[in-house]
């Protein structure tokens, strides 16, 4: 018979996984479920949802760091921090408009477990860059705790690293503990229109290879920018680079981007309102419209985006994020499988490609996640099998078997 687990706390929380392990019963592990879409679809009978686990631990604003319960929705840290002038650096986007879900409803430990990362990813670094410590329950239904409060505590550090991109699949966090940043005063977002191809990698590699501090380097092809509305250029397409900090200090740097940028163009310049705007639509992919078929996230060096590009199927649009290392395709088709796509991927240097979005046949049938090489698939599995022995804890949500 089906069962939802709802814990409020750690002790619940412990007792449940507890009860799956020794009657080794797999349970779906979810935050909120804003995420649920993305990954193989799983068949167990059982749902473990935190979303009753929430609360902010500790907050200390002079200390920079912050502890939560994994249940605690997103958009409430972030309101926090805000009002204290911080942020997460690591800037996580909200995959909720594109999977069918309402903005707002990631949670905390989702975002984590997920390594859901956005466009300052570039200069600050992934997620897991920020997790200092966690407490968690294993697929045995042992609570440890691992890393600390603090930067210099490295004891256990790489645990609660590994724990990112696990997605539920190592172990439960029920809290974890972040490093947080001052917020920046106030942006600028530097723009050219029109440029193509190459042009438009160049000019993010040049504007990122500069003293200027870019924080977001994104390109986003006519195609896409006829459908949005304000500041994208008239429907041409739009290379847009940010810029962060004090008036004074971005205006300096404005001028170091267009001394190097001179030869690619007018440049143009975005006001902190209309740069915010663009950057979270770029952020949580409100750009593409919402009929955009499958979607597939794409990291490859950045020399190597215009051949993965120029290997797509008629009809796909592509926005290039992290001055090109990340490519978000959206293919009309959502019935293929990848192996084209993956194929160009590895012919290129190499890179991963994710199933984000597509129907749950085709996710059924293929390799959501990138193949892992025969080596790292052992270790994974190894590391699996340490964690969760028994296989109970979203079994099969990245890879067959695992």
């Amino acid at each position: 018979m089906a069962q939802s687990f709802r814990p409020h706390d750690t002790a619940e929380l412990v007792e449940v996984v507890k009860w799956a392990a020794a009657e080794q019963q797999p349970l779906e592990v979810i935050g909120n479920g804003s995420k649920r879409a993305l990954g193989r679809p799983m068949q167990v009978a059982n749902t473990l949802a935190l979303d009753h686990l929430t609360g902010v631990v500790d907050y200390e604003p002079a200390e920079l760091v912050l502890t939560a319960r994994a249940g605690t929705p997103l958009a409430e840290i972030q309101a926090l921090l805000q009002d204290n002038g911080q942020e997460l650096a690591f800037e996580p986007m909200d995959y909720g408009p594109v999977l069918g879900e309402e903005l707002g409803r990631a949670t905390f430990g989702g975002t984590l477990a997920a390594n859901v990362s956005g466009p300052r990813r570039i200069k600050a670094g992934a997620a897991r860059d920020h997790v200092l410590g966690l407490e968690a329950v294993s697929g045995r239904g042992e609570l440890f705790r691992a890393g600390g409060r603090v930067v210099k505590n490295v004891t256990g550090y790489d645990l609660a690293r590994a724990f990112c991109a696990s997605w539920g699949t190592l172990a439960v966090a029920s809290t974890i503990t972040v490093k947080v940043a001052p917020r920046a005063t106030t942006e600028k977002t530097v723009c050219l229109f029109g440029l193509q191809g190459v042009e438009a990698t160049g000019a993010m590699s040049a504007a990122l290879g500069s003293s200027a501090e870019v924080s977001g380097a994104a390109h986003v092809p006519e195609k896409l920018a006829a459908l949005q509305s304000g500041n994208w250029g008239g429907g041409r397409s739009a290379t847009l680079l940010r810029l962060e900090g004090i008036e004074e200090s971005i205006d300096y740097r404005v001028g170091i981007l267009r001394r190097v940028l001179e030869l690619a163009g007018t440049v143009e310049i975005m006001d902190a309102a209309a740069s915010f705007s663009v950057w979270q639509s770029i952020r949580n992919l409100t750009v593409f419209p919402h009929n955009l078929g499958a979607l597939w996230r794409v990291s490859v060096a950045p020399k190597a985006a215009d051949d993965v590009i120029a290997s797509l199927p008629e009809g796909c649009l592509v926005m290039q994020d992290w001055g090109g290392g990340l490519l978000w395709i959206a293919d009309p088709d959502d019935q293929r499988d990848g192996t084209s796509l993956r194929a160009a991927i590895a012919s290129a240097g190499g890179g991963h490609a994710t199933l984000v979005k597509a129907p749950q046949n085709v996710r059924n049938t293929i390799d959501v996640f990138h193949p892992q090489e025969p080596g790292l698939s052992l270790l994974t599995k190894r590391l699996k099998s340490q964690f969760d022995p028994h296989g109970i804890l979203n079994p099969g949500r990245m890879y067959k078997g695992v």
